[in-house]
């Protein structure tokens, strides 16, 4: 089940996209989930975290995604038959460890930022806890289903912070990362901030708007480009967009389409726009313009494609480019400019076998990999202005008091930190989604979703939003949580 933008939800007709097999994990944890049992350590109760070490693209900001389908490959975790069988094959697997595979069934709490939450690195957006051997195995997938969703999100809402708002279709289908990361691009995408997409499946799955022009294909089927034109408005007179570009932009494409716009005028229909997809976009939508514009036909949009992404953009507008909407394919769902996100999922507590909660963490050289300990919670705090501040880890049984300073210290650098007063809003960023395995927190629409990463937005600092040299964000660690994680460092 998928969220619709309604907020109802649509069935998929394809069962991959259903339910994701519990064998979308790296072999390893397979082969550690066995050693716990061999162990006796499988239902020893764990919290792992999942965060990112920086932003990508070298921005300020990151958007998190993917929760829905995280919480919906939990909910449906499940070993087949055919899974077992094959792990049976393999011959590595003892038939007692197999028999507990069959019957398993995800029974972990889930805490989390609300997907389009604004997120920074270090912090956890995503804190789960459970028995040790099925958070070992869930880790490969929720990576998989978190890191590309966050980073493609990412990469839409620094598009579409150019472009405008609502003047972004994603066009990438064809240039995605094989069909399943083309439906988990357009989702994200959307959820960034396009308007809508190009992908039918994705469109019907997600409960998203489908968008389109055509191809040069259709014009170089025709005879000319002229009965090519007219063709389509016959056809699409309502929602007609005309791809001008397919033999000369100024001497062609463009008087073609004002003549047929002309033609539509004496129907009583209206022209949509006209598309440019080659050539020096800022000089021929400065030309295109003027031509409809001498034309009498202000009220046609100029739309642009051709390899866009948030720079590009960015230069167009400053060059004074006549544009009204963009369609962003390739280095949107690529994420053109960063592969992947630094997202990890990391061990944080586990319980002995006095059921106290013993604090881990990774100790790295230069403290650039090491992790933070502990059961945590995330406070974001804002100003009078409504603006984001910074955000505070605290381990969970130590809420701090900002109706007093608070001394936030970086979570690194010793000596860097910043004493937190005259806070106006707190709020805490991990709220229960799962318990027992079962969901116990609504699972919002895909407009509600865009909705709070506008917001979010809003709340950033400009200088937080600009695509070089961003002001970096305050992340800080609480007073008990520095005591606790320079202890484990052995700094004292």
């Amino acid at each position: 089940m998928i969220p619709k933008a309604d907020g109802g939800r649509v069935d998929m007709e394809n069962e991959d996209m259903k339910r994701l097999s519990p064998l979308l994990t790296d072999y390893y944890q397979l082969t550690m989930m066995q050693g716990y049992h061999s162990s006796g350590l499988n239902a020893r109760q764990a919290c792992f975290d999942i965060f990112f070490r920086r932003h990508p693209f070298n921005g300020g900001f990151t958007i998190a995604a993917g929760l829905d389908d995280a919480i919906g490959f939990l909910e449906g975790l499940r070993f087949s038959e055919e899974d077992l069988d094959y792990l049976q094959q393999s011959g590595n697997f003892n038939p007692e460890f197999l028999e507990y595979l069959a019957g398993m069934r995800f029974t972990g709490d889930v805490w989390a930022a609300p997907e389009g939450t604004v997120v920074f690195p270090l912090a956890p957006f995503v804190r789960i806890s459970g028995s040790l051997d099925q958070l070992q195995l869930v880790e490969s997938a929720l990576l998989n289903i978190i890191n590309f969703q966050t980073l493609v999100a990412t990469k839409s809402a620094r598009i579409c912070q150019e472009a405008g708002e609502g003047n972004v279709m994603e066009f990438g289908l064809r240039r995605a990362q094989g069909f399943d990361g083309a439906m988990s691009a357009t989702r994200a995408a959307y959820i960034g901030g396009c308007a809508a997409t190009s992908n039918v499946a994705a469109a019907r799955a997600l409960g998203i708007p489908a968008r389109g022009t055509h191809a040069h294909a259709w014009v170089t089927a025709f005879s000319d480009e002229l009965a090519a034109f007219r063709k389509f408005v016959e056809l699409y007179p309502a929602n007609a967009v005309l791809l001008v570009d397919t033999y000369d932009t100024l001497n062609s494409g463009v008087p073609n389409a004002i003549k047929v716009a002309h033609e539509m005028e004496s129907r009583g229909e209206k022209l949509i726009g006209v598309r440019l997809d080659s050539g020096d976009l800022a000089f021929l939508s400065m030309e295109t313009r003027r031509m409809l514009d001498e034309a009498g036909l202000e009220y046609v949009d100029i739309m642009c494609s051709s390899e866009l992404d948030e720079h590009i953009i960015h230069d167009l507008r400053i060059q004074g480019a006549k544009i009204n909407a963009y369609g962003v394919g390739t280095r949107l769902v690529t994420a053109d400019g960063d592969p992947s996100l630094t997202g990890v999922y990391k061990m944080a507590a586990i319980m002995d076998e006095q059921g106290q909660w013993r604090m881990t963490m990774k100790k790295a050289e230069g403290l650039k990999k090491s992790t933070l300990p502990g059961v945590k919670q995330v406070y974001r705090l804002y100003d009078r202005k409504g603006e984001m501040v910074a955000d505070m880890m605290e381990l969970e049984d130590f809420p701090p008091d900002f109706t007093q300073p608070v001394r936030g210290v970086h979570p690194v650098i010793d000596s860097a930190y910043k004493v937190y007063e005259d806070v106006a809003r707190v709020e805490p960023m991990l709220a229960p989604v799962m318990k027992g395995g079962q969901v116990v927190a609504p699972r919002p629409g895909m407009a509600a979703i865009r909705a709070r990463v506008k917001s979010q937005m809003a709340c950033l600092h400009p200088t937080m939003r600009r695509l070089l040299n961003p002001h970096e964000y305050k992340v800080s660690l609480g007073p008990k949580l520095y005591e606790l994680t320079k202890k484990m460092r052995g700094t004292i």
